[in-house]
């Protein structure tokens, strides 16, 4: 596919933990950039830190694994916004938020005749557009009592 197995440069971030892990993900990377250990919410679900260090080592993408903010559509969003503009490598912002909410994504799959399970929602259609599911059609799916749910 290139001719140059040197027109990437993989850069990767890398906490204590997996550097005492030697985890191969490092021994694959071109440029390890130490971040905090610890939980997520001080490394790979951090994303400004993600971004910052987009930024600071002139990547052109990041592509953010799984999980961690690679589910959160603050990232392409961030990553879009930067000087650079820096592409996110996965879903974008406003796919993230609709499949990725459960309410959101059920309308989605029975406006396009998916079988669905019953539920609250029933019979509920979405022309999903460039602006995604309207806030009236959460709110007729959303129970909102106790007696709502007995239902």
């Amino acid at each position: 596919m290139f001719s140059n197995a040197r027109a990437v440069q993989f850069v990767a971030m890398a906490t204590p933990e997996d550097l005492r892990a030697n985890a191969e993900f490092i021994r694959m990377a071109d440029e390890i950039v130490d971040v905090p250990g610890g939980t997520n919410n001080f490394n790979y679900a951090n994303v400004s830190l993600i971004i910052e260090i987009a930024e600071r080592w002139s990547c052109d993408a990041v592509w953010a694994g799984w999980g961690h903010a690679s589910e959160n559509p603050l990232l392409p969003e961030g990553l879009g916004k930067t000087a650079a503009k820096i592409r996110f490598i996965g879903p974008g912002a406003q796919a993230m938020r609709a499949l990725g909410d459960k309410i959101g994504s059920t309308i989605i799959a029975q406006s396009a005749k998916v079988p669905c399970i019953g539920w609250n929602g029933d019979g509920i259609y979405a022309d999903y557009a460039a602006e995604g599911i309207p806030e009236e059609l959460y709110d007729q799916a959303n129970v909102k009592t106790a007696a709502a749910a007995k239902e």
